[in-house]
């Protein structure tokens, strides 16, 4: 298996070192399959295997490591089927013995790109198949290359939600398609030879972009789940998805109509629904608010899918607040169908608990069984009691674990990086603070230490401020904004969860509405006069701030402000400039909600907390970064902070990146990234004249 050993954590080795996926176990849970890809930046060329991991031995087998090759699934207990990029869009679904290359069959060709696969074994030689694909109006797998050739670059709309996250709508959209596979002489085919449409002239769309996936669908043997947009609704203002059933007594026949699983006074997100294991009850979440995407997730249950005016509710209160205060995000049943285990955030980690699957007995509270770190995945191992897990940590990238829930007691199977010592990372490096709020209530913050760290010596601080601004900092990994990169150079890395972060009950994650620049900034202040009272070994005269998103809002509100004299230099990565420029996002419920309505109808609440209102202020050296596809962010705002610090003699950098949306993704890109942030801060917290 790939490996690396690295003497310093550095950008170059982040972003070269091997990326896998959540490991998933086959039937009898003896084998688990995963990928794992790396980037040269020797060659500038990426590298992707298929593999599988014995855990009796501890050994793992390479199954491929065709790079057009990606979203391996189970179909028996030693073959798998993954999808194979094919030139001009298309895509083939290809089957593979894991232990035997030689035995490997091309199942379909299909005419468009087909992704988020799922499949269920319905006997030894038949299996359920269910993926996602970018569907024409007319129903069809849509082919970029079978589009005729248009003479004009034109795009013209009539109604809202003209673009999404980093690209302009059309008309074509996702559905799912569904069929099912069987072994014939030896080979997988697919059944009739083709897939049917599950949602074919029905308005619906499924999985929800920009981010949806195989989260968004379940199949058994008795249908498929999916969560769809209301197609009543407009999209750029609501948040409103709705669950449907389509029966299916066989995946070789044409689907009904949708039926909506009604949920009463619950109208926000759904999302994540999972059959049980026999397929005839149903385990979903959704929030309440059509207009908030940080509400509360409350966790639902359909005892019988052939009855979907039965829907029952978790922890029901008659507050309706309900009666656990944390987000479940994910869902997984157990061999039995007894017990339900669900992640759920708590104090910047993502917890695993345990309740049971109905929620007449769940008496009680859920039950942390795992709360080290942050838990990716769970999956059942085959018919025992056990879990396999897949975690991360701010030292580790990925973590294979068998966890007992009913001991807790974890086994590891596998490190990809040995808990973080081929980085030279180890978890004394990683500690937390907790402090007095705005509102005098505690608020907690992570703490990363130099892996060299002497506590009789002093360090500059790099204060780091989180995106969202419904979001958290937690003891996870990240390619992006990862604190150990930032500590390695010399720094303390404290994050902050100030008012506004989730994982700390939902009153601690509403109060931000109307609210950007109030408690939110004063916990930050607190957060910072704390570090200068308690942790003598932080510099602060030598301190840096960096955020992106809202965190990049609060770089520029800062300094507009006292604290923005408190730091010798500033990076804002695709932020606010102006809260008055809102309406030029994508999705408008989100400053309809956060700001308390329309700009017209509540102009006073964003002038409240525009920090465009402050640039007769701005003095501290900042960085911008922006880039041109962020059509969450558009690069107006970056043009405009940057354009401010120049006209106001302010020490400034400006850095775009034409090809990468709200995120630098590209391996190239994120290294020059990496290297401008790291300069800048280093010059000015004078890092660089020690070296």
């Amino acid at each position: 298996m790939m490996t690396i050993q690295a003497a310093k954590f550095t950008p170059e080795v982040l972003l070269s070192a091997p990326r896998r996926s959540p490991g998933v176990p086959n039937s009898t849970g003896e084998l688990v399959l995963y990928t794992v890809s790396t980037y040269s930046f020797d060659t500038h060329s990426k590298t992707a295997q298929i593999r599988v991991l014995n855990i009796k031995e501890g050994t793992s087998h390479l199954v491929s490591e065709d790079s057009a090759a990606s979203e391996p699934i189970w179909i028996s207990e030693k073959e798998v089927a993954y999808v194979k990029g094919l030139d001009n869009g298309a895509s083939a679904l290809v089957a593979q013995h894991v232990l035997d290359a030689n035995e490997t069959n091309t199942i379909h060709r299909f005419a468009g790109s087909i992704s988020s696969v799922k499949a269920k074994p319905l006997s030894a030689d038949k299996v359920a198949f269910c993926c996602a694909a970018l569907t024409t109006p007319d129903g069809q797998l849509y082919n970029p290359s079978a589009e005729p050739k248009s003479h004009t670059s034109a795009k013209i709309y009539d109604s809202l939600f003209v673009r999404h996250w980093d690209s302009w709508n059309t008309e074509n959209k996702n559905s799912l398609w569904y069929g099912q596979l069987q072994k014939v002489d030896g080979k997988w085919t697919l059944g009739n030879s083709a897939l049917t449409n599950l949602l074919a002239g029905t308005r619906l769309n499924s999985p929800v972009p920009p981010f949806g996936g195989a989260g968004d669908f379940d199949i058994s043997s008795t249908g498929i789940v999916f969560v769809a947009k209301d197609p009543d609704l407009n999209h750029a203002r609501h948040t409103k998805t709705d669950l449907y059933f389509v029966p299916l007594s066989s995946f070789l026949d044409k689907p009904t109509v949708p039926q909506i699983v009604k949920t009463g006074r619950l109208l926000g997100y759904s999302s994540s629904p999972a059959f049980s294991n026999d397929g005839k009850q149903v385990a979903f979440l959704r929030m309440k608010s059509q207009q908030y995407e940080a509400d509360k997730t409350r966790l639902l249950l359909i005892p019988d899918v052939t009855d979907l005016s039965n829907v029952q509710e978790f922890y029901e209160t008659d507050d309706d607040k309900g009666g656990w205060d944390l987000k479940p995000d994910w869902i997984v049943w157990s061999h039995d169908n007894k017990e339900l285990y669900v992640a759920a955030e708590k104090h910047a980690r993502v917890v695993l608990w345990k309740l049971p699957s109905s929620p007449l007995e769940a008496k009680s509270l859920p039950a942390p069984i795992h709360e080290d770190g942050s838990v990716a995945e769970a999956k059942v191992l085959g018919d025992s009691s056990s879990l396999l897990i897949t975690t991360r940590s701010r030292v580790e990238s990925s973590n294979y674990s068998i966890l007992d829930p009913a001991t807790r007691s974890v086994t590891v199977v596998s490190s990809t990086t040995k808990q973080g010592r081929a980085f030279s990372l180890t978890r004394s490096q990683c500690q937390e603070i907790w402090y007095e709020g705005s509102k005098g209530y505690k608020v907690h913050a992570l703490v990363t230490l130099p892996s060299t760290f002497d506590p009789s010596k002093k360090y500059p601080l790099a204060f780091l401020v989180h995106g969202g601004p419904q979001g958290a900092w937690g003891d996870d990994w990240s390619t992006r904004w990862n604190p150990a990169i930032f500590a390695e150079q010399g720094y303390v890395v404290v994050s902050p969860n100030p008012t506004g972060s989730t994982g700390y009950g939902q009153d601690h994650t509403d109060a931000i509405q109307n609210n950007w620049g109030g408690d939110p900034y004063v916990d930050l202040v607190k957060c910072f006069e704390y570090i200068e009272k308690e942790m003598s070994y932080i510099d602060t005269d030598r301190a840096v701030a960096l955020g992106a998103s809202y965190g990049g809002y609060m770089m520029n509100w800062i300094q507009g402000h006292d604290l923005g004299r408190k730091f010798k230099a500033l990076v804002c990565h695709d932020g606010v400039f102006s809260t008055l420029s809102q309406w030029s996002t994508e999705e408008l419920f989100f400053p309809e909600h956060d700001f308390g309505g329309t700009l017209w109808d509540n102009r006073e609440g964003y002038e409240k907390w525009d920090p465009a209102k402050y640039t007769g202020n701005w003095a501290t050296p900042q960085l911008v970064i922006h880039n041109e596809l962020d059509y969450r962010l558009p690069i107006s705002e970056g043009l405009a902070m940057f354009n401010v610090l120049q006209a106001r003699g302010v020490p400034s950098k400006f850095v775009m990146f034409p090809d990468e949306h709200h995120w630098v993704l590209k391996p190239e890109n994120s290294l020059v990234w990496h290297r401008e942030v790291l300069d800048w801060i280093n010059k000015y917290s004078g890092i660089s004249e020690q070296e």
